[in-house]
């Protein structure tokens, strides 16, 4: 079996195979001020007065906090109020940080885990070595009530990174490029299993990258096997046991893609899908007016570090906004105590609270008609981050870092 099929069939108790329909129980599922709304009131109409098991729940504000307007109020109120009736475990403005950055770090996740959100980048947890994925909020009000979940079980595309990588390569270098080569529907309800050398010598931080963008190459779930890096970051975290499980030798795939990831450049992704990915040295010269730093993607610490580095003694272009989102507040943290953010705003660059904000359009970064943005998000759909009539360009941050110096798309190597 793959990695996938191990950890569901230690969950379901028996062999699994892919097309295979199964009842998985969940070991933490996971929703949103957005998405919760949905699950709550569906979880009423169950008539079930308890969740299954509080400490498996987590409830995160972080879309649209804080919040904007009333309507967002709203919606955290009502979030907040049933988590505090069932006793769930829920991060408050000031404590909270965007989720997919906030689970890992608080232990929350462990690996061999399946995990279920009402986020579609709740792949992002797939980095330690843990079976999560997104599903609707009516998904998430049954398995908040009993506990399991019902689906597919996905075949597995193995994908094998040979290499050195290049200065300023990262794993969002590696993503973009995959979903470049197979489209957006490339790996349709498969599960990615990412491996090879290139992936070996990535940190945690650039693994998270990747899984939490497997969605965006339609997958199921992006999952890397645990190494010593990834018992590494758990051991600090871990607050209860977990189990670590390893492919087959003989494992059936799918299918098995190679890349000579030493051949990689940094990726910009043009508008409008994240498959129109294309190296920096072919896209420079196309002016921006905005610039973000930060997301459920690229908001932790390396992110800000590598970012820091390019813009450092620089200064933002007076045509551009940069604004800058640590992860967490341990992210923030940890920024401050280091000097980055003090970088940052030297630089005139504008560092925000951490929030989802910008990358789904919600707030802190609206962008007008016809303006241009450069960002280390994950999508850049028509009308993601604002007006229909603006573009969004995918990078990771030191790409965006060097173009909100330049004013253009730009390679850190142009500085």
């Amino acid at each position: 079996m793959t990695l996938t099929e191990k950890i569901l069939a230690a969950h379901v108790g028996r062999k699994v195979s892919p097309g295979e329909f199964v009842n998985v129980p969940v070991d933490m599922v996971l929703a949103n001020d957005i998405t919760s709304v949905i699950a709550i009131k569906e979880f009423r109409r169950l008539g079930v007065e308890r969740v299954f098991d509080p400490s498996r729940i987590v409830m995160v504000p972080d879309h649209f906090t804080p919040n904007k307007d009333i309507a967002s109020a709203e919606q955290a109120k009502l979030v907040r109020q049933f988590s505090r009736e069932q006793g769930i475990n829920y991060f408050e403005v000031g404590r909270m940080g965007i989720e997919h950055v906030l689970l890992p770090e608080q232990g929350l996740v462990l690996p061999g885990d399946v995990v279920i959100g009402a986020d579609s980048h709740t792949c992002t947890y797939g980095a330690l070595g843990a079976f999560a994925t997104g599903m609707g909020s009516t998904d998430v009000a049954a398995a908040m009530a009993t506990g399991d979940i019902w689906m597919k079980v996905p075949p597995t595309i193995k994908f094998v990174y040979r290499g050195q990588l290049r200065e300023w390569v990262s794993g969002k270098d590696l993503i973009l490029y995959t979903i470049g080569d197979i489209g957006v529907d490339g790996a349709l309800y498969s599960s990615m299993e990412f491996v090879g050398e290139s992936i070996d010598a990535l940190s945690m931080d650039g693994r998270f990258t990747m899984a939490n963008m497997a969605i965006e190459a339609g997958a199921k779930a992006g999952l890397f096997r645990v190494d010593r890096k990834t018992l590494d970051y758990v051991k600090p975290r871990a607050k209860r046991p977990y189990t670590v499980h390893e492919p087959d030798d003989d494992a059936v795939y799918d299918r098995v893609i190679e890349y000579d990831a030493s051949a990689i450049e940094p990726q910009v992704s043009l508008p409008h899908s994240p498959a129109n990915a294309r190296p920096v040295s072919e896209v420079k010269d196309i002016e921006i007016d905005q610039a973000v730093i930060g997301s459920c993607t690229n908001g932790r610490l390396d992110d800000l570090r590598v970012a820091a580095k390019v813009i450092e003694g620089k200064q933002v272009h007076p045509r551009v906004r940069c604004i800058v989102i640590p992860g967490s507040q341990q992210v923030y943290l940890d920024a401050m105590s280091e000097g980055l953010l003090e970088i940052f705003v030297r630089a005139g660059a504008a560092v925000s609270t951490p929030t989802c904000g910008p990358c789904l359009g919600g707030h802190m970064g609206i962008l007008a008609e016809g303006e241009r943005c450069i960002s280390t998000t994950n999508r850049n759909f028509v009308g993601r981050m604002g007006s229909t009539g603006s573009e969004v360009y995918l990078a990771n941050p030191a790409v965006a870092a060097a173009s909100a110096v330049l004013g253009r798309i730009a390679s850190p190597e142009d500085l």
